[in-house]
């Protein structure tokens, strides 16, 4: 499923495009201009951020590492404290760390491999993560809920496959805009365009999201056959 955002309120009808492409056939397209979302009904909260993830994966793999890292040096320093010798991999790492010179290729490609895990670990955990999640107007203040963007965009679409003269619709989903596309094989494409900005305006209302996306809708012929 596409991707799709979008918010509600109200529209500019322009112009149609016609171009000819054909002795038998003729190409039209209409768009919808960006409308600013309505402010927010009585008893509903203002704008929530982003849902964030617990990113589990990451983390899970991250203490696997640091756990057996931590357990091959700890294990070593046992067996050296009870008088074994420390292992060859500890002695080769001190010796390498010992005589390679900061300027070496392989003191730098460790450093910047170093440097990049620290930096996406940052990355995760400054950043709230789920970004296919948009949240909803909270109706209770210990209450959250989130609308998950694919079904957001299968609303939007069914809403529009309701209008009379649309074909076919693909939606594109995103967390601050929804650009729908649409398919017109009988009707005036002024009108049918006019007909999906109600609808769509109205089946983003009904989502709920806290922050509405703006709403972009193309509406065209379809192609011709063969």
């Amino acid at each position: 499923m596409s991707e799709s955002q979008g918010s509600e309120g109200t529209t500019q009808r322009l112009p149609v495009i016609e171009k000819e492409t054909g002795p038998d056939t003729l190409d039209q397209s209409a768009s919808a201009a960006d409308y600013e979302p309505p402010p927010p009904l009585d008893g509903e909260g203002g704008k929530d951020g982003r849902f964030w993830s617990a990113r589990r994966i990451p983390a899970a793999i991250m203490a696997l590492l640091l756990f057996l890292v931590a357990g091959f040096f700890l294990y070593d320093i046992a067996s050296v404290r009870a008088d074994r010798p420390a292992m060859r991999w500890r002695r080769e790492l001190a010796d390498q760390l010992a005589t390679r010179p900061l300027d070496d290729i392989w003191v730098l490609v460790g450093a910047s491999v170093a440097a990049v895990i620290g930096l996406w670990l940052l990355v995760l955990a400054t950043t709230p993560g789920l970004r296919a999640v948009l949240p909803m107007r909270r109706t209770h203040p210990d209450v959250r809920a989130g609308l998950h963007r694919d079904l957001a965009a299968l609303v939007l679409r069914d809403r529009a496959m309701e209008v009379s003269g649309v074909q076919s619709v693909r939606v594109r989903m995103g967390r601050a805009r929804a650009d729908v596309r649409a398919v017109a094989h009988f009707r005036d494409l002024d009108d049918v365009r006019a007909d999906l900005d109600a609808a769509l305006a109205d089946a983003i209302r009904g989502l709920g999201l806290s922050r509405p996306p703006a709403l972009s809708v193309r509406v065209r012929r379809p192609g011709r056959k063969g």
